[in-house]
């Protein structure tokens, strides 16, 4: 029941010669030795009238428009025309998605019709045997024990254990191990949503995509006068992959326009500093482990080589900015990492090795501060972070060359991932609960 938890099963067609699920409106033309009416709560039956975005109920009166409760009407006649059959069984839930539910206006009727209609002896033998009903009804679910799921601690041979990783899969082998077993040791994706509306990965690959190309075109030197309408002509070519959802690109937009223009103003600013720009830069290192050597992978947004001699190192960001007390933790190490693959040599396109003098975010939110910049972690230097996250990638690895370590899910729920495609998998709700009430 976790696993399948938001998901839609529809039973094959025709799988009972005898038995027929169906709405209120094909219902009307068929006729049944026995009928149950379920879902019989206020908002499923009746269904709660829509609210018209568009329209007032005056403006619909004027153009002739049935009112929004015709449907209640509509609802009543069904309801009544399925209880006159020759046997009927009334049911509803009470509980919805765990929260209480109201009982249908209808049921509420029969209630009150019922006790003005019947003495108390008769009254309360229905209720008796309505009761034993549920009960049989509740029995069918019962389970014989109930075992309570343990947090899952698999312990998978070392031979099997990813030997490279990128510095984005890092974060995730820290915060949540159980994440990389599936992904990696399992190898299990989560499905894309079927015809799903543009969202924030969507925006932030775009947004990601329209900077890269401009930093590209101009990777040395000072902008041209037309910076920024090149910039916008990158991103209504970009944006033509959402002619599919008008309604998204007319949101987004605006957004970029206001993000585009910050970015041309700090860029300006920027470039006589600059020696050259690197964009989607891959990079590659291997780090000593008892197992074996441990390849680090990861590709940088942008490397910024300076005259003076060092480097910078930006990370765009379309969301929020990772917390500073997460990235001097060490549990947003991708800046750092990047840092030290930079140090290393290890990005092939950059043509020389070279400290991270600055590790730097760009929130490139469109926002009422289109572009704000910050330091991976505050005011802590560049160069402790990145040999602090060296230290702990040497010590993470190792920790997982022994066939003994675990890739538990979420050790620790402070830490816990904010997007966690496996939680379903990992069912922390149902051990969370167990582990929550000793």
């Amino acid at each position: 029941a976790t696993l399948m938890l938001g998901r839609v099963v529809r039973p094959r067609y025709g799988a009972h010669p005898r038995l027929a699920i169906q709405g209120p409106l094909e219902a009307r033309l068929h006729h049944a030795d026995l009928t149950v009416l379920g879902g019989l709560n206020e908002g499923a039956w009746p269904p709660e009238a829509p609210v018209d975005p568009w329209m007032s109920r005056p403006m619909r009166l004027q153009f002739g428009l049935p009112s929004p409760e015709r449907r209640t009407g509509l609802s009543a006649h069904d309801f009544a025309q399925a209880f006159c059959a020759p046997e009927v069984l009334v049911t509803r839930s009470e509980k919805v998605e765990g929260s209480p539910a109201v009982a249908s206006r209808w049921l509420q009727r029969l209630d009150t019709v019922l006790e003005g209609a019947l003495d108390a002896e008769t009254l309360a033998g229905i209720r008796e045997r309505d009761g034993a009903l549920v009960a049989l009804a509740r029995q069918l679910d019962r389970p014989a024990r109930v075992v309570s799921c343990a947090r899952p601690q698999p312990r998978p041979p070392v031979a099997a254990r990813p030997r490279r990783l990128s510095v984005t899969q890092i974060e995730r082998w820290l915060r949540d191990p159980y994440t990389i077993y599936a992904r990696h040791i399992l190898r299990l994706r989560p499905l894309d949503e079927i015809d799903a509306d543009p969202g924030a990965l969507e925006r932030g690959i775009i947004l990601h995509d329209v900077f890269e190309a401009f930093v590209r075109d101009h990777p040395a030197g000072p902008l041209p006068p037309d910076a920024l309408p090149k910039l916008l002509a990158l991103g209504r070519a970009r944006f033509m992959d959402l002619a599919h959802a008008p309604g998204v690109a007319a949101l987004w937009w605006p957004r970029f326009e206001r993000a585009a223009e910050a970015f041309v103003a700090r860029e300006t600013v920027r470039r006589p500093a600059i020696r050259s720009s690197h964009v989607e830069v891959d990079g590659r290192i291997e780090i000593p482990a008892p197992a074996g050597p441990f390849t680090l992978t990861g590709k940088a947004d942008r490397i910024d080589l300076k005259h003076g001699g060092g480097a910078e190192i930006l990370d765009y960001k379309t969301g929020s900015l990772p917390k500073v007390k997460d990235v001097a933790a060490g549990f947003n190490p991708q800046l750092a990492l990047e840092g030290l693959m930079l140090r290393r040599g290890g990005f092939a396109d950059v043509p020389e090795t070279a400290d991270a003098a600055d590790l730097t975010y760009w929130q490139l939110s469109g926002g009422r501060t289109p572009l704000e910049t910050r330091p991976a972690a505050g005011k802590i230097p560049a160069a402790e972070l990145i040999e602090e996250a060296e230290a702990g990638l040497a010590r993470l690895v190792a920790a997982f060359d022994d066939p003994a370590r675990a890739y538990a899910a979420r050790p620790a729920s402070a830490w816990a991932l904010a997007y966690n495609d496996y939680e379903h998998l990992a069912r922390i709700r149902e051990w969370a609960l167990a582990e929550a009430d000793p």
